[in-house]
Order: C-alpha cells, then structure tokens, then sequence
C-alpha cells in the first residue's frame, strides 16, 4: 500500500451541508464526498484489493467504489481532513490480517486437578449413605 498514490487517487466533492448552522448552511459548503475508485487503484496491490473488496464489501458499490461523508465540522478543511484520515483507517483496517489462532493443550496439572475434585465430588456422595453392615 503506497500512501502518496492513495491520496493523489481520492477525489473530493464539496457539497452543501445538512443540519444546524443557519444562514451558513445556505451559504457554504462545508459538507466534503470523498470517492475512491478501488478497482483501478495504481496505490493497491492485486492481493490488497481483492482482500480489501472481501473485508469492505459493505461500504463499497457496485462498482468498486468506497464514498464517504464528513459533515462534522463548518470548516471544509477541516472536514477534508477529518474523511481522509479515516479513508487510510478504513483502508488499514481492512488490510490487517487476523492472527491464526492455534490450539492450545489442556495442562496436565488442570486435568490432575479435575479428577481430584471428581473424587472428592464422589467420596462426599458415597458418605451420604446408610451404611452396609
């Protein structure tokens, strides 16, 4: 994953934003549409984006497409920079492989440990009853 290639792929979209703010909202737009075409990303390795198009289904189109949002702030530079850190989280997050998890044994002492209870389990039952005269 080339970082530099990435950023220089995303393309940016100011649109006008939804919510509080008043006459700002009319006037500016604040609210920034980060798209990023992942099927023909020169940043991605063929393995990372197959990987990637398995783990982020959800979040992209048919096309391959991811599109996100960010209308946090009034600020679009702020906005800008908030949607393309979390691009590089998404992108990352996705990439990371999980660790194999490998069986592990029982303890010789915990197995020991069971029988034992086991026993005493069953001598404080055998103690319960009548005894055979």
């Amino acid at each position: 994953m080339n970082k530099e290639i990435l950023l220089s792929e995303l393309t940016y979209k100011a649109v006008r934003s939804s919510g509080a703010g008043g006459q700002n909202v009319n006037k500016v737009s604040s609210k920034v549409v980060l798209s990023f075409d992942l099927e023909n990303s020169r940043g991605l390795n063929f393995n990372d984006k197959t990987y990637l198009k398995a783990k982020i289904s959800t979040k992209l189109t048919q096309e391959f497409i991811l599109i996100l949002n960010c209308d946090q702030d009034r600020s679009q530079f702020k906005n800008k920079t908030t949607i393309t850190k979390r691009f590089f989280e998404i992108i990352e997050k996705g990439l990371k492989k999980p660790k194999i998890r490998r069986e592990t044994k029982v303890p010789r002492g915990v197995k020991e440990k069971r029988i034992q209870d086991k026993k005493f389990t069953g001598s404080v039952k055998e103690n319960r009853k009548k005894p055979d005269f």
